[in-house]
């Protein structure tokens, strides 16, 4: 009989106890001792469908976690706040401004929401305490179509439009905002996730679909590794060494998921629903998209989840 070690070259681990469950660990072979079982680890990619907002909308803005969302503004334009608790969404209190095309990030009960279009851009920024918003600092450009990244207190927005694509860069501090650096790539319909000094920004449009990716450190943007497929008006969320971006268009619909390492974008499960201008939230391994448009206006939400398992075999003894 051929062994494991003679088919992979590697001997299978002996272990009193499962090792954990992470990345640096998947595809691994060993025995658990203990529980007298031969186990693998693998990682569980899938979309599900959760709950359908209570108002379909496209061009808004996602905040928060999977369990935990917030969706607000986009078309119409939209003044309405939804929040998800992970099964259900219903109505938080409304924006100060109804628009379309703006940024969002935060939490549910501490959310940030800023730039956008009424009639107009906007340059208004509003602070969200889990039911109510409240005006913050202005920013220093006013903007649709813009990204953000990072917290209530320590927000990031970049790129956009005013009457060209523009590569301005802004910091919040809970307060107001102050110029930061300058993206490579000024573009428009671009996502973003990560932290005020770890930010990333991916995808958008140039003159065409982009598949660039930068990266930003709180101070410079500096090149990441391009996306698979280039395209705009994508959802996004994660971190700068675990992002996830999903939907979007290339000049059609798309339904393409990839996942970002700190370095390269892998290709993994596709949404159930292709989509553009949706919104986004959670992390690389239990991520939330929602809303956007078909050729309508959709309520749609997906749940991603990258969960690590075990899978187990029977172990064949003799006597």
């Amino acid at each position: 009989m051929t062994t494991y070690n003679e088919l992979a070259g590697l001997r299978v681990n002996y272990l009193g106890s499962d090792p954990t469950l992470n990345s640096g660990n998947e595809g691994q072979v060993w025995y658990n001792s203990t529980s007298g079982t031969l186990k693998s680890l693998v990682q569980l990619k899938s979309f599900s469908a959760g709950s359908t907002m209570g108002t379909a909308r496209f061009l808004l803005a996602g905040a928060g976690t999977q369990t935990a969302g917030l969706g607000f503004g986009g078309s119409g334009p939209s003044n309405a706040t939804e929040e998800y608790d992970g099964s259900t969404w219903t109505g938080g209190g409304n924006l100060g401004t109804a628009r379309s095309r703006l940024a969002g990030t935060g939490t549910q009960t501490a959310g940030l929401a800023f730039g956008g279009e009424t009639t107009v851009n906007v340059n208004n920024t509003e602070e969200y305490d889990g039911s109510t918003w409240t005006g913050g600092g202005n920013m220093g450009t006013a903007r649709r179509l813009l990204a953000g990244a990072g917290t209530q207190t320590v927000g990031l927005g970049f790129g956009g439009y005013t009457t060209v694509n523009v590569n301005n860069t802004e910091e919040y501090d809970g307060s107001a905002w102050t110029a930061g650096g300058n993206l490579a790539t000024a573009r428009r319909t671009l996502a973003g996730a990560g932290t005020q000094t770890a930010g990333l920004a991916f995808g958008g449009i140039t003159t065409a679909q982009s598949a660039a990716t930068e990266e930003y450190d709180g101070s410079a943007w500096t090149a990441g590794g391009n996306l698979n497929t280039a395209r705009e008006l994508l959802g996004g969320c994660g971190t700068q060494t675990a992002g996830l971006a999903f939907g979007g268009s290339t000049g059609s619909l798309s339904a393409a998921t990839e996942e970002y390492n700190g370095s390269a974008w892998s290709n993994t499960t596709s949404m159930a629903t292709a989509r553009s201008r949706l919104a986004g939230a959670g992390i690389q391994t239990a991520g939330l998209a929602f809303g956007g448009e078909t050729t309508v206006a959709v309520a749609n939400t997906e749940e991603f989840t990258g969960a690590f398992d075990t899978a187990t075999a029977s172990i064949l003894t003799t006597s």
